[in-house]
């Protein structure tokens, strides 16, 4: 066998490995759970085609079914067994500020404010208020901190 041929050949034998890893990588690159389950259906391919050697039509219909199903599977089990966030508010800063009391800034006139929270002043909506008076976060509209006077 010459070195053309045996090359050809270890490609061939691998090819599927090569393309898991190249999927695997992609995943690393773009998280989202999705080219980890077609790299597993290139590996499973891989494996069937060292064990039986099937044509290529036949390795790339296994694959398109495995990935597929693959895909499917993990996303049916990912929806059935949602993980329980330690932090479910934690891009919904203002949904974090539900039952603090904050002074006010700026006076809440006609249900308009500002709050002001830590260094920084949050727009506030509610019942009308003078500066320095105390108010309790009640719910928040995007940024928007809706209040009520503090007892």
């Amino acid at each position: 066998m010459d070195a053309d041929n045996f090359f050809l050949t270890l490609v061939d034998d691998w090819a599927w490995f090569i393309a898991a890893a190249v999927f695997a990588i992609v995943e690393l690159v773009a998280p989202g759970v999705l080219f980890i389950w077609i790299a597993a259906a290139a590996a499973a391919v891989g494996v069937l085609t060292l064990l039986l050697d099937p044509p290529l039509l036949v390795q790339l219909a296994i694959f398109a079914v495995l990935s597929v199903a693959f895909v499917w599977a993990s996303r049916r089990y990912l929806t059935r067994n949602l993980a329980e966030s330690d932090h479910p508010t934690l891009n919904q800063r203002g949904a974090g500020y539900i039952g603090q009391i904050f002074t006010v800034e700026q006076e809440i006139r006609n249900g308009r404010g500002k709050l002001r929270v830590g260094d920084g002043l949050w727009l506030a909506q509610g019942a009308d208020a003078p500066a320095g008076a105390r108010v309790k976060v009640v719910g928040a509209d995007g940024s928007t901190l809706i209040v009520e006077p503090a007892d």
